[in-house]
């Protein structure tokens, strides 16, 4: 069975458009400039905690939810931090399904307590320039793929039309003194 084609993607195969947006994505999720600076990642953790117990991987997920995206940390400066909060006495891990689930002890409530504010809202870069346009990239990459996959031939035929016209416009952009 042949690869299907869909009008407007000039002569491109579905797989190869796929392909492409993948490649687009991985390229903007590249959050160059995103890490948070020391200690973010420590009062986040806290924060969340101060809400519910949590393992790992709900610490990094919410993170990533909180800041719409701009800051996912790593597991890799999680999992360090989570074991120093817990050689400090913040915070202890309790085995639920087969997985470390971190709550706060007293000292860590009250750690936690002392900076109210939304460590995952702070800006996370020497500006929005470098954050702004790769979300706003990876946010059209994931709509041009949902009309891809579920629209109907207008409803793609559309879309071409409009991606084509930002294109234009984007490079009007450069294109002016």
């Amino acid at each position: 069975m042949g690869t299907s084609r869909t009008p407007g993607t000039f002569g491109m195969d579905l797989d190869g458009m796929w392909q492409a947006m993948d490649q687009l994505r991985s390229t903007f999720d590249r959050r160059d400039g995103a890490r948070a600076p020391r200690g973010e990642v420590r009062a986040a953790i806290l924060a969340l905690l101060g809400e519910r117990p949590m393992h790992g991987y709900q610490i990094i997920h919410e993170i990533d939810e909180r800041s719409g995206g701009d800051w996912k940390p790593s597991a890799g400066s999680v999992y360090p931090t989570l074991q120093l909060l817990a050689d400090e006495g913040l915070i202890v891990a309790e085995e639920t399904d087969g997985r470390k689930v971190w709550s706060l002890t007293d000292s860590g409530r009250a750690a936690a307590g002392v900076d109210p504010s939304d460590p995952w809202a702070a800006p996370r870069s020497s500006g929005d320039r470098r954050t702004a346009l790769p979300k706003a990239g990876v946010e059209l990459a994931r709509a041009t793929a949902q009309i891809g996959r579920t629209g109907t031939s207008a409803q793609v035929d559309e879309a071409v039309a409009v991606l084509d016209e930002a294109r234009r416009r984007i490079y009007s952009i450069l294109a002016r003194d």
